[in-house]
């Protein structure tokens, strides 16, 4: 029996579960042959149990009273890490535009056509003026992240790396990009820089690639892409989002191939966002996606067996971290409140501030601007509110979801916009369900590591682990 670390759970003197002042353990079918899952739902706690054994677990009184010695401190942790973080990162777009005209893409097409670069003189300021805040809300041993985003940022190149040449030294710099307007000389530029880079492909093939991503003028850039990602080949601080449609889902176990013999190091496997109409008529069933997923993740282990090079699939691999190590997730969207306005917040081409970037474009979550308001009341306005405050508690059905904290309910605005509110739930809640579970058995057999980052453990500390009843 394995559990998990860094978990939680409010003070019980209950001498049963379930019941009263008792601890409340839900058992969880994960799909494995030998092992039940035994979830806390209000922390996240678990337990891999025997299944011939679970009676003796919740009735003889050792394995209660092991995890009740540490109850106190559960508790604390995990209100720590959802209600404690101040912002560290930023998601700024240097420019409104794109030179392609994506389906799915949550920035309106009039905003990506005729949307307004910033200037390099603004852009300078917005970054001293997040230099001051981040000082004064930061110990002085975290350097914040800014990650230029968009639309293209690569469309506005001059600014965007005069301000990499010049606040090298106050940012950790990453740049979200679709790889087509960046030559030999910007490459050697941001690599030498170590700057994360971000590139996008939708698929192993063009035909399938360029059904979703194409130019305004309906062209591929798939050529483009893999001449970029080529050229990256051996950097390790790069990775490819797909972002999984109904039209690419049935390519992802080869897309996965593909990558790997690439040499991608990490790739994201991204659900499309349902925030605005043309990406909902791209969303899959999840009943249809989730066995094209979960095979996809069965080759990233069959090809780390053949060659010992990881591919790691980064969102299922922050799935995974929620489970074994809440507090050591990269990704802050599968938590409940999000990391939207939290532990982020996002910075439109204008100085707009919004708590995510998947709120640009969506007017009444402007929370202020960069150069006219103070940061921190901009954060308690009430659109960051709206976001910062939605718990998953108070989400139906998410409320009586027993790995509620492994997904956090996401994504507010796709929550909103799709499905008409915060206290509603976003899209694919049966594919969260299938990677929990998928994630599970991996640690009942003892394979998880083979998707996790290297040295991801570093710095977590365990808090209870029970190896046997």
């Amino acid at each position: 029996m394995s559990s998990t670390k860094k978990h939680g759970h409010a003070p019980s003197r209950g001498l049963h579960f379930n019941t009263g002042n008792g601890e409340t353990l839900q058992p969880l079918d994960i799909g494995h042959p030998q092992y039940i899952g035994l979830i806390d739902p209000d922390t996240a706690f678990w337990a891999l149990i025997k299944k011939d054994e679970l009676g003796h677990a919740l009735t003889e009184g050792t394995f209660l009273q092991q995890y009740r010695r540490k109850a106190a401190k559960f508790a604390a942790e995990m209100k720590g890490f959802r209600f404690g973080l101040a912002p560290s990162a930023v998601y700024f777009n240097p420019t409104d535009r794109c030179n392609l005209n994506c389906d799915y893409c949550y920035i309106p097409e009039s905003l990506r056509w005729r949307g307004e670069h910033m200037s390099q003189e603004k852009l300078f300021s917005a970054l001293a003026i997040l230099k001051r805040y981040f000082r004064k809300s930061l110990p002085k041993d975290v350097k914040p992240q800014v990650v230029f985003h968009g639309a293209e940022p690569t469309l506005n190149k001059e600014a965007l790396f005069a301000a990499l040449k010049e606040f090298e030294r106050d940012f950790r710099f990453g740049i979200q990009t679709n790889g087509t307007l960046l030559d030999d000389a910007d490459l050697e530029f941001l690599t030498s820089c170590g700057i994360a880079i971000g590139l996008s492909l939708d698929a192993d093939i063009e035909s399938v690639a360029s059904r979703t991503r194409k130019t305004w003028h309906s062209e591929s850039v798939y050529a483009k892409v893999l001449e970029t990602m080529e050229r990256l080949r051996g950097y390790p601080n790069y990775s490819v989002i797909c972002t999984v449609t109904r039209e690419n889902m049935h390519r992802l176990t080869r897309t996965v191939d593909f990558f790997h013999h690439k040499g991608v190091p990490t790739c994201m496997l991204n659900p499309v966002r349902c925030t605005r109409e043309g990406a909902r008529a791209l969303k899959p069933a999840d009943h249809a996606m989730s066995p094209h997923y979960l095979a996809a993740l069965d080759r990233t282990y069959e090809l780390y067996r053949e060659t010992g090079r990881k591919l790691v699939v980064a969102n299922f691999a922050n799935v995974l971290i929620a489970i074994l190590a809440p507090q050591a997730r990269r990704l802050m969207c599968d938590i409940s409140p999000c990391g939207g306005g939290r532990s982020f917040f996002a910075v439109s081409a204008r100085g707009d501030m919004f708590p995510c970037s998947e709120f640009i474009g969506l007017t009444a979550f402007k929370g202020g601007n960069l150069f006219e308001d103070d940061i921190p009341r901009v954060l308690e306005t009430a659109p960051f509110c709206q976001v910062t405050s939605r718990k998953v508690e108070e989400i139906q059905p998410c409320s009586r979801c027993a790995i509620r904290h492994f997904c956090g309910s996401p994504c507010p605005a796709e929550a909103h916009e799709m499905n008409g509110g915060m206290d509603r739930s976003g899209a694919f809640c049966e594919l969260y369900e299938e990677q929990v579970r998928y994630g599970l058995r991996l640690i009942a057999d003892e394979r998880h590591e083979a998707y996790l980052w290297d040295g991801w453990d570093k710095d977590t500390v365990t808090t209870l682990d029970i190896a046997s009843l």
